[in-house]
């Protein structure tokens, strides 16, 4: 596997985090990578997440998310999928840059969802277009993660069977 670095900006390019992954999987607008979780333990819109929570992490270059799958560090079971709606993801060599639009959905193995930050979102300076876009993107995801398979067929041929990724049965979001 190869390592890559992630770059999170906010939208006037400035960088809010940097941490260090693993290429899982590349194809085509889609880059797969697995990162562990490095804040301390928080409870997080009742979700749990623990220093050492292995991140599944789906960034794309022709959509406005990235999707990351959550498992427990003690026993690999999901936590849930937190998604970023953000502008398409920028790859430069052995660099993943990506610009957060604030607007986030956190959702959980039963189905709930939790739209977060809309607030921070309707203050951004943003252009209609781009407004608009952020906003459908959030559309597909809350309609996505309705529809039985869609996460699995969002991963596509080829992805790779890892285990505790949500090709695993015991992890596929209940409908």
């Amino acid at each position: 596997m190869s390592s890559i670095t992630v770059i999170k900006l906010d939208i006037y390019d400035q960088e809010t985090w940097r941490y260090s992954g693993q290429i899982l999987h590349r194809h085509g607008a889609q880059i797969v990578l697995q990162a562990y979780f490095d804040r301390d333990d928080m409870l997080f819109h009742g979700m749990p997440l623990h220093r050492g929570d292995r991140f599944v992490e789906t960034y794309f270059t022709d959509r406005w998310y990235n999707i990351y799958e959550i498992h427990s560090r003690a026993d690999d079971s999901l936590r849930g999928w937190y998604c970023n709606v953000c502008y398409p993801a920028h790859l430069d060599v052995d660099r993943l840059y990506f610009k957060d639009l604030a607007l986030d959905l956190l959702v959980f193995p039963d189905g709930r969802q939790v739209v977060l930050d809309d607030d921070e979102f309707a203050r951004l300076e943003l252009s209609a277009e781009d407004r608009g876009k952020a906003l459908a993107a959030l559309d597909e995801l809350r309609a996505g993660f309705k529809k039985p398979g869609w996460i699995e067929a969002l991963a596509g041929p080829g992805y790779p069977t890892i285990p505790g990724t949500y090709r695993r049965g015991k992890n596929k979001l209940r409908g």
